[in-house]
């Protein structure tokens, strides 16, 4: 049984993030220190963010449980498959795996954007059968290739170009499964394309959930296809519920690391400079994303994407500080057990789970380190503080909102870290200009958007807050 005190403190922790959804959260006071108030007027200006409940129903990718389909039999063949964004991150992580494990994957159709060298060398590499790359690239990429012609031994892709070449590549005739690497809104139209022709997605596009949603999950039930999560929670959170009797989640929580100000005090945020939140305790990421893990935005969002994948409530969602960053996420079932998925900080895991599901494959020790619980030591735990990471309330808030909200959200904070990252506000401002999107949004909100809805609204913040802000706007496809 729970003692008097765990279960106040449960009690205290369900209500702020019920608040989050209601209360006026002032980004900073008329001292310049950050505060959130608790359902009352306070010093300053108070921007509220106020959620609205919708009708519109959105299924769940999985809801509260994910088993092995009904037929299946373990593959005898190579998984045929296709990435977008395959000279990004995710897209380079991918085709390792598929490099060490020829027997399990086949690339069928790659999509880059303008890196012409490393295309070249993947299609040496891999063979595809089509490709695709940005429009002002398509010469380049053909010059290359008939330069590299006794290389291919007469081997030679389909080229394709711009966003209807990546469409093609995302629904290939032959590919089972789509990965999903492009980064942004430009990544939604070819994922819908896969989905319309009944391809699995590997989903490492945040947007393709929090923006798009309340358009995609549908879209995916109707072509009954599944949505598979590359990101590291929620491949941990979707691990976890495998088998899970219905109604058998109770809880998710997602574990964060803190960011670079995790041991800062809240007073001291107001001199952050990019220089200090850039070092991140754990890991070298790419800018955008490491600002975001000094925000806790990503975690934000991975709240959002958990609503959507799982059907969670938003009110049995938390976010935990975790700073070893080795329990990638945990799940509470009904009868209070906890089980988290754990392992050293590498992405190529939850890519390797969305590319093989339902199954598991044996991998090497010597290019996958296995968790050794004596190197790892102590596991420790913190909650989070909502004064110094004001963006958990924004992000409860614009979910509960739904709709447009979240895509709103998502592109608002993307302009606002690139207009901190080229030192044009400050760190505490990075907050102030996405609530200030989200608040502007509440009249326009849509709850049950169109696809062109969704790029409408993502373009909108993202010009909303460039034109607060000075920063050049990139325009969406």
């Amino acid at each position: 049984a729970r003692s008097a005190s765990e279960v106040k403190h449960r009690r205290r922790r369900r209500r702020s993030r019920q608040e989050g959804s209601r209360m006026s959260m002032t980004m900073k006071s008329s001292s310049g220190r950050v505060c959130r108030s608790s359902g009352r007027q306070s010093a300053g200006r108070p921007r509220r963010v106020v959620a609205k409940a919708s009708d519109f129903e959105v299924p769940a990718a999985w809801p509260g449980t994910a088993a092995v389909p009904e037929g299946y039999s373990k593959r005898t063949t190579p998984k045929p498959i296709s990435i977008l964004g395959c000279t990004g991150s995710i897209g380079t992580q991918t085709l390792d795996i598929c490099r060490e494990h020829p027997e399990s994957f086949e690339v069928k159709a790659l999509s880059a954007g303008s890196n012409v060298a490393l295309l070249l060398e993947q299609i040496k590499e891999f063979k595809p059968e089509l490709v695709s790359i940005q429009e002002n690239k398509v010469g380049e990429l053909r010059e290359a290739l008939a330069a590299s012609k006794a290389d291919l031994g007469g081997y030679a892709p389909e080229v394709v170009a711009g966003v209807d070449g990546m469409c093609e590549v995302a629904a290939f005739p032959s590919v089972e499964a789509t990965v999903t690497g492009i980064v942004g809104c430009a990544g939604l139209q070819p994922t819908v394309a896969a989905i319309k022709a009944g391809k699995d997605i590997c989903l490492a596009n945040k947007e393709t959930l929090i923006a798009g949603g309340p358009f995609v999950l549908p879209l995916a039930k109707e072509h009954g296809i599944h949505i598979l999560p590359a990101d590291s929670e929620h491949s941990a959170l979707f691990q976890c519920i495998q088998g899970l009797p219905d109604g058998g989640l109770r809880r998710i929580i997602l574990t964060a690391s803190g960011g670079a100000f995790r041991d800062w005090p809240v007073e001291k945020l107001r001199d952050a400079k990019v220089s200090d939140a850039l070092k991140h305790p754990n890991w070298d990421m790419g800018k955008k994303i490491t600002i975001d893990s000094a925000t806790l935005m990503n975690k934000g969002l991975e709240v959002i994407e958990a609503h959507y994948l799982y059907g969670t409530s938003y009110d049995d969602i938390e976010i935990v500080i975790h700073p070893q960053s080795i329990i990638h996420s945990m799940v509470e079932t009904a009868d209070s057990s906890v089980l988290a998925q754990l392992g050293w900080p590498d992405m190529r895991l939850p890519i390797l789970y969305t590319l093989s599901w339902p199954e598991r494959i044996l991998t090497s020790e010597e290019t996958w380190p296995r968790l050794d619980f004596i190197k790892m030591g102590d596991l420790t735990f913190r909650e989070p503080d909502n004064k110094k990471y004001p963006s958990m309330d924004i992000a409860y808030a614009a979910g509960r909102a739904g709709g447009t909200m979240t895509g709103v959200l998502s592109a608002a904070n993307e302009q606002a870290v690139e207009a901190f990252l080229n030192e044009q506000i400050g760190y505490l401002d990075i907050f102030k200009h996405v609530e200030q999107a989200c608040e502007a949004h509440q009249n326009d909100l849509v709850t049950a958007p169109t696809l062109e809805d969704i790029v409408h609204y993502d373009q909108w913040a993202r010009d909303f807050v460039a034109e607060q802000t000075g920063t050049k706007v990139p325009q969406v496809a």
